[in-house]
């Protein structure tokens, strides 16, 4: 079975690695740490751990526990104490971590009990935070500031070098496909990237390596963004002739939600400019992969996977 690697973090990871679990192929998801905001930052302020929000949504997403114990395991409490926004399932992997001394082993028991279809690692055991430097040359700290505040970015890095794990750099190394999505552009996949480790594994493993390229721009990180832009700014971190193919979406956002994002979020539908990917020298897989969900653009996981498995097998 293929050994596919996918690199991510927010809820576009896990919506794509439910759909990738539906295909026969040996998944691991590798999920950064460094949120800060909601029932995650609070957990990570108090007892000094790294984020565990995305790793819950991630290991819930590859689970096939049955549907009620996943219910559980989101259940968010709604009260006026110290409880209130706080998930079931980061509290029980925040227990986790206290039982067996590492997030590491916290995610592996936490995976056990709901039957996983594929691995998930947590990028790094350290605390640490996101440092966004933006083109106006102001410094923002926290993942969640930066995406909160649409100021336009140059670059991003962390304030204290994190430690990669040896299993993340393993599964890279051993990958038959790496795929970098879905997932915010500077805030969920570069964040995988400014880890000199992890760009040294991934330009050195036999993989394939394809980006799954957001349908809408986020008013920040990737204004105007073409899909050649979010290679250029991929190609930064991990250098030019890395990536051998992006994906792209290639169905039609009606102007009703168009409108919509460009009023509440200041995003618009990625033009895909095919020009110019093609004097990057990247494959371009284009096809119609997303849905409307409560007036907002997603990438439908089962269209979104059978792209990705049907490169696979090329």
């Amino acid at each position: 079975m293929k050994k596919v690697v996918v690199l991510g973090g927010g809820h576009g990871l896990s919506a794509l690695l439910k759909g990738l679990k539906m295909f026969p192929m040996d998944i691991t998801a590798i999920v950064t740490v460094a949120d800060d905001g909601s029932s995650t930052g609070r957990l990570r302020q108090e007892f000094s751990i790294p984020a565990v929000g995305d790793l819950r949504n991630v290991i819930v997403s590859l689970s096939e526990a049955e549907p009620l114990l996943e219910k559980l395991f989101q259940y968010r409490f709604k009260s006026n104490g110290n409880l209130n926004g706080h998930s079931v399932g980061n509290l029980l992997l925040t227990a986790l971590v206290d039982i067996n001394g590492s997030l590491t082993e916290a995610v592996s028991s936490f995976s056990k009990i709901l039957n996983l279809k594929g691995k998930v690692l947590p990028l790094t055991e350290d605390v640490v935070n996101l440092v966004a430097h933006t083109k106006d040359n102001k410094i923002l700290v926290g993942e969640e500031f930066i995406r909160k505040s649409g100021k336009e970015l140059d670059y991003i890095c962390y304030d204290e070098k994190p430690k990669v794990l040896d299993s993340v750099i393993t599964a890279l190394q051993e990958a038959d496909l790496i795929i970098l999505g879905l997932g915010s552009l500077y805030t969920s996949i570069i964040p995988h990237l400014i880890c000199e480790e992890v760009t040294a594994a991934i330009r050195t493993s036999e993989a394939k390596t394809i980006y799954i390229c957001n349908a809408m721009t986020e008013k920040g990180e990737t204004d105007n963004f073409k899909v050649s832009d979010h290679i250029k700014a991929l190609n930064q971190y991990i250098g030019q002739d890395t990536l051998d193919a992006v994906l792209a979406n290639a169905k039609h956002v009606d102007i009703e939600i168009q409108e919509r994002y460009k009023k509440l979020e200041g995003g618009k539908p990625v033009i895909i400019d095919e020009d110019n990917i093609k004097k990057l020298d990247i494959e371009l897989i284009k096809d119609d992969l997303i849905v409307i969900q409560d007036q907002m653009v997603r990438h439908d996981p089962i269209k979104t996977a059978f792209a990705i498995f049907s490169y696979l097998l090329k």
